[in-house]
């Protein structure tokens, strides 16, 4: 049955249960497991019961799956020492499940800005943690990453992305290292206006970074058209050769660039323009 509802539209925990067969759906550490951020409480913010992260198992087209969500909600998505923990380890045992002869597919619903600043080096390590269980886990089988929106991909996960075999995004996704606010802070709104929303996205929307060749696939924000480029991906297998195996490409280009210049979308494309990708 087709399903044309808004995929940025739902929660977490709505994404992973779309993402998953009918009737698959088991999540792991739920709310009623109680496990919440013990640093939150004494900086007086609430912490939520699942930390904003959700894991789920159950199976994608009948083969055993993990889908991670985080809740872009909740503390924008950011990393902490428990919720950074819930998608590491759902990483590292699905990699095991693997080399024990289950093949685990993987899926990753990335809405974050990164490290959570009130849990600071602890969320880092995490962040470190979920690097390297990706890169594990992509040997065996493909780890999808999927950016819709509404918060985007920033900060340290968003090297999680960049580490994912295949990564979807909408046009509505942003993806980038540093947050316009950060950028903002650090360099000055003359060099990059936070609130100046259609140069936001002409930089790090998801429509650019598609034509950048930095993501597989752009495509709408319908449960059918995520899932459909999910499936595809998943079809493909493990890439002969990973986007992050290309790193002394990208480092070539980026020294050629000339930073004394206001960078746009056309010279962004350009700059990462290449035959052989």
């Amino acid at each position: 049955m087709r399903d044309d509802r808004s995929f940025i539209e739902l929660k977490a925990r709505e994404r992973a249960r779309t993402l998953l067969d009918e009737g698959s759906y088991r999540e792991l550490l739920d709310p009623f497991e109680g496990i919440i951020s013990p640093w939150l409480g004494p900086q007086g913010i609430v912490p939520q019961a699942d930390d904003g992260m959700v894991v789920a198992k159950g199976t994608i087209n009948g083969q055993p799956a993990v889908v991670v969500a985080i809740e872009g909600t909740f503390q924008g998505g950011s990393m902490g020492e428990v919720s950074g923990a819930k998608m590491a380890a759902a990483l590292e045992l699905a990699a095991e499940d693997n080399r024990n002869g289950t093949p685990t597919q993987a899926v990753l619903c990335l809405e974050t800005g990164g490290v959570r600043l009130q849990e600071a080096n602890l969320g880092l390590a995490a962040i470190a943690d979920i690097h390297a269980a990706i890169v594990d886990l992509r040997r065996y089988t493909p780890v999808i990453g999927i950016v819709a929106g509404t918060v985007g991909c920033f900060g340290g996960m968003s090297i999680a992305a960049a580490l994912c075999s295949y990564l979807l995004v909408t046009r509505e996704a942003r993806l980038g290292l540093n947050g316009p606010q950060v950028i903002e802070q650090e360099a000055g709104i003359e060099e990059y206006d936070s609130r100046d929303r259609p140069f936001i996205w002409s930089m790090t929307g998801g429509e650019v970074r598609y034509q950048s060749g930095l993501v597989d696939a752009l495509v709408g924000d319908g449960i059918n058209a995520v899932k459909g480029a999910m499936n595809d991906f998943i079809a493909k297998g493990v890439p002969e050769k990973h986007r992050t195996d290309n790193y002394a490409w990208y480092l070539d280009r980026l020294s050629h660039f000339d930073t004394a210049k206001q960078a746009d979308a056309e010279q962004i494309k350009a700059l990462f323009a290449r035959e052989d990708k």
